[in-house]
């Protein structure tokens, strides 16, 4: 059964460039995983817009659930190495996941309900990289977690 990995993020890729490097990584994670992006709508910079937009993700999880295993990407998350993140994926599908889904929240942040029902929270760092850029940096670092568990030279 092939790995299913699903990023979900809030708002949508609107530079050309980030969705040309997107779909790279995605063409070449096809050989190890289904990868796909799932977009929520932002919900703007008032108040509620974290509850709604933590809403909309809860909602395209919801029904895969129990056959899931969510890791949010958190700056103030558990720090981890390349390494790291493809063990806790690897870790994951052992477990018996069927998919696993990586969030990427709004620019405010995740409700903490959201961040309460992660089965990890994970940080690429303690830096702030804009929403666009980072979906490129997890694609990437899904792409070099697969190889580092294929064991294909990508990663050095």
């Amino acid at each position: 059964m092939m790995k299913k990995i699903d990023l979900l993020c809030v708002g949508k890729l609107k530079e050309p460039y980030f969705a040309a490097a997107v779909a790279e990584y995605t063409k070449r994670l096809s050989r190890f995983c289904a990868f796909t992006v799932t977009e929520v709508p932002d919900a703007g910079d008032s108040e509620s817009s974290v509850l709604k937009e933590s809403a909309a993700v809860f909602q395209k999880i919801g029904e895969r659930r129990a056959s899931a295993f969510v890791i949010l990407l958190d700056r103030a998350g558990e720090p981890v190495s390349s390494e790291g993140f493809a063990k806790a994926i690897d870790t994951a599908f052992a477990r018996g996941a069927e998919r696993v889904h990586l969030i990427i929240g709004g620019s405010r942040g995740v409700s903490e309900e959201l961040k309460s029902a992660a089965d990890k929270r994970l940080s690429f760092g303690a830096v702030t990289y804009p929403h666009q850029l980072m979906r490129v940096i997890a694609a990437e670092q899904v792409y070099r977690a697969m190889c580092i568990l294929g064991g294909t030279p990508y990663h050095k």
